[in-house]
């Protein structure tokens, strides 16, 4: 009898190894969202030091603060490129985000100026669009005179040399888009929220997105040499502020990702067409509203898609972007993107594409007509 009951035992528990087995298999854990973020300057290197107030210090607390939030969401990880007041060079800062395998990277920075300048703007990798804007990768740059061997490290690169900035690899250019998208969420919150000045999203060289591969911006905070700007910053609740403001950005874009499936069928919407005789048809130019972007694959069904028809997936890079129509009609394109915020994409933006390569849609309304 007791043999029986044993054996019965055994085969429950199978059963129910194998039903957890199932499970695992059929809902495999979710990849958390990993966030590095990068406290600029530290240690030897204190950074900009406007009105007496030492940058190393303000942008770490606010770095601090930044992650204690995020770490509260289940699923994102935080990992910190310095905790504490140490040096870390520019290019480990990059080799740290890239070992995390992460999602995203973010830099934080104080600026200075010889004048009242004041305002927040935010950075991604790219060709400086004016001398302002090479000024501040210059000073930010520098800090690679601190470290040892930094002409053999950055392949000669000089700082101080527009000529190196020039020659600059855009290694982000696969990532500059959703770049940009963090970059205009996090400047939205400064402006809208805290009522920053805008200085707006902007390209230049700067050495620490340059080898990082993900979506990375860099973000200056404020400038220190402002009397009311650095002592706001340079406050507890000013940095609060603006840690809350970038979380935000953080999370506005993270959601904007999210593309878990689910299995509640939403009704069809037909695919979208433009019900007005006018038309606004561009040679050579694909328009696309880009709905969403992960690092899996999600079936192009409506259901996923809040019910949206002619939803098409793309793999560029790490990410797989998923996007609403195609046509060469810009009008049409605006009423796909209208009717894309209507079901819940506010955050979707229009695409334009050349000969199956991406260009800004600036770029693309400057063709000529039919």
């Amino acid at each position: 009898m007791k043999t029986n009951k044993f054996s019965f035992i055994i085969i429950v528990l199978f059963l129910i190894l194998l039903n957890s087995d199932s499970l695992l298999a059929t809902n495999p854990p979710t990849k958390k969202f990993v966030v590095v973020l990068d406290a600029g300057h530290g240690g030897k290197d204190p950074g900009n030091r406007g009105n007496g107030y030492k940058e190393k210090d303000i942008a770490l607390n606010i770095i601090l603060k930044i992650g204690a939030e995020l770490k509260k969401h289940p699923d994102v990880k935080v990992v910190y490129t310095r905790t504490t007041d140490v040096f870390i060079p520019l290019d480990k800062r990059a080799e740290i985000a890239n070992e995390a395998n992460a999602d995203l990277f973010v830099s934080v920075h104080c600026n200075a100026h010889s004048s009242q300048a004041h305002g927040t703007e935010t950075f991604v990798l790219g060709l400086h669009r004016n001398a302002d804007n090479l000024k501040i990768a210059m000073k930010e740059n520098s800090v690679i005179y601190l470290e040892e061997d930094y002409e053999v490290k950055y392949g000669g690169f000089d700082p101080n040399s527009p000529a190196s900035y020039i020659g600059m690899t855009l290694m982000q250019e696969e990532y500059l888009d959703q770049s940009i998208l963090l970059a205009d969420f996090v400047q939205k919150g400064f402006t809208n929220k805290l009522k920053r000045t805008d200085r707006g999203v902007k390209q230049a060289g700067f050495l620490v997105l340059r080898k990082t591969y993900m979506p990375s911006v860099l973000v200056e905070t404020g400038f220190l040499t402002n009397n009311s700007e650095g002592k706001f910053l340079n406050s507890n609740a000013g940095q609060q502020k603006m840690a809350a403001s970038i979380i935000e950005g953080i999370l506005n874009y993270k959601n904007s990702l999210n593309l878990h499936s689910t299995e509640v069928e939403t009704p069809a919407i037909s695919t979208i067409e433009n019900t007005s005789s006018a038309s606004e048809v561009y040679d050579n130019i694909t328009f696309k509203v880009q709905l969403a972007a992960g690092s899996q694959p999600l079936e192009t069904k409506p259901y996923n898609f809040k019910g949206l028809e002619g939803v098409s997936r793309q793999k560029e890079g790490k990410l797989y972007k998923y996007y609403l129509g195609s046509t060469s009609d810009y009008l049409a394109i605006q009423e796909k993107q209208r009717k894309a915020k209507e079901v819940g994409y506010k955050n979707c933006y229009i695409v334009a594409f050349k000969n199956n390569q991406k260009i800004s849609v600036n770029e693309a309304l400057k063709s000529k007509t039919k």
